[in-house]
């Protein structure tokens, strides 16, 4: 039985041909799709990108107190 599709959202982007290379032979490596390794690049981006600006901003909280 077919996995039940999860709600998506086609995007269309385009790479450095190097990028596109590197992506090709990392998920041939690894055994992954591209929609998965970009959707985990990508999430794995944003989660370092908010935990960062978390720490600014909490930083700059502490300062304004001070």
């Amino acid at each position: 039985m077919a996995r039940p599709k999860k709600p998506n959202h086609p995007v269309t982007v385009r790479l450095e041909q190097e990028l596109y290379d590197r992506l090709n032979d990392f998920c041939e490596r690894s055994g992954q799709p591209k929609t998965v390794a970009i959707e985990r690049a990508l999430k794995a981006y944003i989660d370092d990108y908010d935990e960062m600006m978390e720490k600014v901003n909490s930083h700059d909280a502490v300062m304004k107190t001070e």
